[in-house]
């Protein structure tokens, strides 16, 4: 296992960005549908056909997600998706016509120092595009794709991965965008709040503070008292190769995004849009009580590392301003 989320079979990866716009897209591509479900804690979610996987509608599967920069503007990006799976006929049949299913989830990254003036149409299609081409089950880590623009309260954020087995041989793995209105960070040192779930140094081995001061536990907000309810996100994708129903991946979904709490502070408020999205190829049988109990639980940890590499793994904008990255500060 690699610690991607290509870890499970079936799943590929592809980054498109634009260094001087600072953003960028994120396209997870299934080489067959998928059974998936999403939830929602943030306060200011931004989303692509979450209605439909919603678990009293039509459709079970998908094909793709698409992960973006941009705000709004960036919701462009599942059509560009859409587009590359039309072209490979991939898609939810309806008689003749072939409807590939892309959900997707954006992020605010339109005051990082980026050049945002692109004219009459955004270049979130296009570059989402390019992403599900060059789509691979290896894929970089950090300030990438739709990780190019993301930041935290006080480092750079970015794309992080990470995965995990059951005991009974069960894959899961997450992808985080970690664009956090809060920090990753114990305050401003070295340790990250996710600490207890590393493994093997993923994010520098540096476990936690001797002991935590009331400074550490001091809300620190991007923004401050100017932050507002779109410009802060954290997008995960969880991934397993168990078989589950629609309604079971919606119960991964709702276990695996506590592991959002394990790994920012605070987290899901008013000035967030966290979003999950939770997908199963099918592949392992898991019993659906204790089972999937013990799934959700390994999932709510892969997310805590994934979002711990997402800043671990970034490096800092180019731009005037621009945050420093963890490894700015702490090598």
């Amino acid at each position: 296992m690699k610690n991607l989320l290509t870890d499970i079979a079936g799943v590929r990866v592809g980054h498109a960005d634009d260094a001087a716009l600072g953003s960028g897209v994120t396209a997870v591509v299934f080489d067959a549908p998928v059974v998936a479900a999403i939830d929602v804690r943030g306060g200011g979610p931004g989303t692509r056909e979450g209605a439909l996987l919603d678990v009293a509608n039509t459709v079970e599967k998908i094909d793709a997600i698409a992960l973006a920069g941009g705000s709004a503007f960036g919701l462009d990006a599942g059509g560009g998706v859409q587009a590359w799976l039309a072209e490979h006929g991939r898609g939810f049949a309806v008689r003749g016509a072939i409807i590939p299913i892309v959900p997707g989830a954006i992020m605010f990254d339109l005051l990082n120092g980026g050049d945002k003036a692109w004219g009459r149409f955004p270049p979130y299609r296009d570059l989402a595009y390019t992403a599900a081409a060059a789509a691979a089950t290896s894929f970089a880590l950090g300030s990438v794709g739709a990780g190019l623009g993301a930041t935290t309260a006080n480092f750079k954020g970015g794309i992080g991965s990470a995965s995990a087995a059951t005991p009974g041989g069960v894959r899961v793995a997450a992808l985080a965008v970690v664009n956090a209105v809060g920090t990753v960070t114990v305050g401003d040192g070295p340790w990250f709040w996710a600490a207890p779930f590393e493994i093997g140094g993923e994010y520098g081995g540096r476990g936690l503070p001797p002991s935590f001061t009331p400074d550490m536990l001091t809300a620190r907000l991007k923004g401050g008292a100017a932050a507002t309810a779109v410009e802060n996100t954290t997008l995960a994708v969880v991934v397993t190769d168990a078989a589950l129903t629609k309604l079971q991946a919606k119960r991964l979904a709702v276990i695996a995004q506590t592991g959002f709490a394990r790994a920012i502070y605070p987290v899901h408020a008013p000035l967030d849009g966290d979003v999950l999205f939770a997908a199963a190829t099918g592949e392992k049988p898991v019993d659906p009580l204790l089972g999937l109990t013990e799934l959700g639980m390994l999932a709510a940890n892969v997310v805590a590392r994934a979002i711990a590499r997402g800043v671990y793994t970034a490096a800092a904008l180019p731009f005037p301003g621009a945050l420093p990255s963890w490894k700015d500060r702490f090598g």
